[in-house]
């Protein structure tokens, strides 16, 4: 059985990865957990794990970009439980149903990839992000183009930078009549 990785948390917030020798972000403990690396995470001042405490902050920030998966009404039901009588249940039940979602979702696409011979959700996932890209591209082009401004500002091409001069109009020829003398 392979060692935890340790993950230390230092008092000015920072975390220091001691495997790999550099101070690491929310965002890399997050790769941790999605590649499947045990790690524990130690507040160096007092020597407790605060792994959880890592671990919530990783899904609060992740709750905080896009589409979030837990709703208001399921939070609240989660903080309802705290101090129930039922509390621990609440928690054995929530992990052991999500557990058998995930297994029951592999499972689904070990199956469809078995009969057609490849992982149809990885195709749809492929497919949605080059769509993605694409939608994208498109959209900050013609935000270049009609001199909107971009999320991520890119130089602009020489020929979109200088405006085109304009030709000057030809004069019509009206005949300019002298002034009026004027009356002393």
């Amino acid at each position: 059985m392979s060692k935890s990785r340790i993950i230390k948390k230092y008092p000015n917030r920072r975390l220091y990865d001691t495997e790999e020798s550099r101070y690491i972000t929310l965002a890399d403990i997050r790769g941790l957990v999605m590649h499947k690396i045990d790690f524990v995470v130690i507040d160096k001042k007092s020597q407790e794990d605060i792994t959880r405490s890592i671990l919530l902050q990783v899904i609060s920030e992740q709750e905080q970009l896009g589409d979030p998966i837990m709703s208001r009404d399921f939070l609240a039901h989660v903080i309802r439980s705290y101090g129930d009588t039922m509390q621990s249940m609440v928690g054995s039940y929530l992990e052991q149903s999500l557990k058998l979602f995930l297994d029951q979702q592999q499972h689904l696409r070990d199956r469809i990839k078995s009969v057609v011979g490849i992982d149809p959700l990885g195709v749809v996932a492929g497919l949605a992000q080059k769509n993605y890209m694409l939608w994208k591209g498109v959209q900050e082009e013609l935000l270049r183009t009609f001199g909107g401004s971009t999320s991520q500002e890119e130089p602009k091409p020489a020929a979109l930078k200088a405006k085109p001069k304009r030709k000057a109009k030809p004069r019509s020829k009206k005949k300019v009549r002298p002034a009026a003398k004027k009356a002393k």
